[in-house]
């Protein structure tokens, strides 16, 4: 019994590391899985993103973002559209890592 316990414990936990907020800038829209645009305040955001150097501090679902550097390594694919109205997702870019958090948590579903 206690090996079943360790074994789902073992297969949540590794569940939880797929949700890396890994992401990749596409080119065209229609290669996106989701439309972001990037606000002037970070009151008018639905998430505030830190972008992280390397790809092992990248956050779950958490704001912490790591750009990859070709499509097939990021979770999610982002188009930076140019209009607020054209985007499934409004990001505001903070300089802190502790100030990386969803502001509107119904639109978390988009990241995951």
């Amino acid at each position: 019994m206690k090996n079943i316990i360790w074994s789902l414990i073992l297969v949540f936990s590794s569940v939880s590391v797929c949700k890396a907020q890994k992401v990749f800038s596409v080119e065209y829209e229609n290669q996106a899985d989701v439309k972001v645009f990037v606000v002037d305040y970070e009151n008018q955001a639905d998430l505030k993103v830190y972008k992280v150097k390397y790809e092992n501090q990248a956050g779950q679902n958490n704001g912490k973002w790591f750009f990859t550097k070709y499509a097939n390594q990021a979770k999610k694919k982002i188009y930076f559209v140019k209009y607020e109205n054209q985007a499934d997702l409004k990001i505001f870019f903070v300089e802190y890592e502790n100030q990386a958090e969803w502001k509107n948590k119904s639109k978390q579903h988009l990241m995951y």
